[in-house]
């Protein structure tokens, strides 16, 4: 069973649709270097939790006039916008997961775990899709795996599989679910449509536990510090991090599944280190090889790349 048959409202060749998964993740991996003008900072501008929220919301206020810009006021009151919500709020667990694991460990450690996402993504696809594997599937998922952990680059941070990524693990097979369901739950609607009202009860929940976070005693961001400069890292990280990137997932989640589309992320760690290295930074090999890996991984597991019979 494929996910696309019956949500995506057309349909992509298979390199178009690895072409804009693809962007996704650049676009993603682009709008990563700008969260540290506002997290690296000691104290940060911005706290995960404020961050986090901000970030939602400024996406969802981004994604509403556009989808009705493009789709008409219409298509906001066919909507199923209890369970668009819904499906939002996993998108927001995952998040608030994601900043509570990477507190407890380290961050090599966190993009380790995230690296296991295509396994998540095949499990779910066995489990609630029935898909049956084959060898090149196998293949590919397991060379993405380790490609994706050579990709997170160094590992002098002592890696250790404790409290910490097991929620990192958790904020990992929430936000793939939070995916599938994207696409699946919410029929009728278009890629646009879906993830603008998913991001819609992403932000809601964001907010809800940064409200939490403050009632705690929890540290908000430091607007003295807050200007022009940070406010356009935010809107980076914001609007292209999240509004067009996740559009252009959905549209790929549609079109290859959530397996298939999940091996791309391991490509991101090799993104960042290109841009930066745009911006001065340096090479290096082992992350190279890493994503050198999982480009044979994908086109192995599309089979793209015929594996030879026994």
């Amino acid at each position: 069973m494929t996910l696309h048959a019956d949500t995506a409202p057309r349909s992509y060749s298979l390199l178009t649709s690895n072409l804009i998964c693809m962007a996704s993740m650049m676009i993603w991996a682009a709008a990563l270097p700008a969260a540290e003008v506002l997290i690296r900072p000691d104290p940060p501008i911005m706290p995960p939790l404020s961050l986090t929220a901000a970030r939602m919301t400024m996406a969802a206020l981004f994604l509403l006039p556009v989808w009705i810009a493009v789709e008409g006021i219409d298509a906001l009151r066919r909507t199923n916008w209890l369970r668009g919500l819904m499906v939002g709020s996993l998108i927001g667990v995952g998040a608030l997961f994601l900043v509570m694991g990477q507190s407890r460990t380290t961050a090599v450690m966190a993009a380790v775990v995230s690296s296991a996402m295509p396994l998540v993504g095949i499990t779910i696809e066995i489990l609630l899709d029935g898909r049956k594997l084959n060898r090149g599937v196998v293949v590919g998922l397991l060379l993405s795996v380790v490609g994706g952990i050579l990709a997170a680059g160094r590992f002098d941070g002592g890696l250790g599989f404790g409290l910490g990524a097991l929620i990192c693990l958790a904020s990992v097979i929430t936000f793939t679910l939070a995916s599938r369901l994207t696409v699946t739950s919410l029929p009728g609607l278009t890629p646009l449509g879906s993830t603008t009202v998913t991001v819609v009860g992403a932000a809601i929940a964001a907010c809800v536990f940064a409200a939490i976070g403050m009632v705690a005693g929890m540290p908000g961001p430091d607007w003295p510090a807050f200007g022009w400069y940070e406010f356009g890292a935010l809107a980076l990280f914001g609007i292209g991090g999240l509004a067009i990137s996740q559009v252009l997932w959905i549209v790929a989640v549609g079109q290859l599944g959530i397996a298939m589309s999940s091996l791309h992320i391991n490509l991101t760690p090799f993104y960042v280190m290109v841009i930066l290295l745009a911006l001065g930074g340096t090479w290096n090999w082992l992350q190279a090889a890493g994503a050198a890996i999982v480009a044979v991984a994908v086109l192995i597991a599309q089979g793209l790349i015929p594996l030879g019979r026994r």
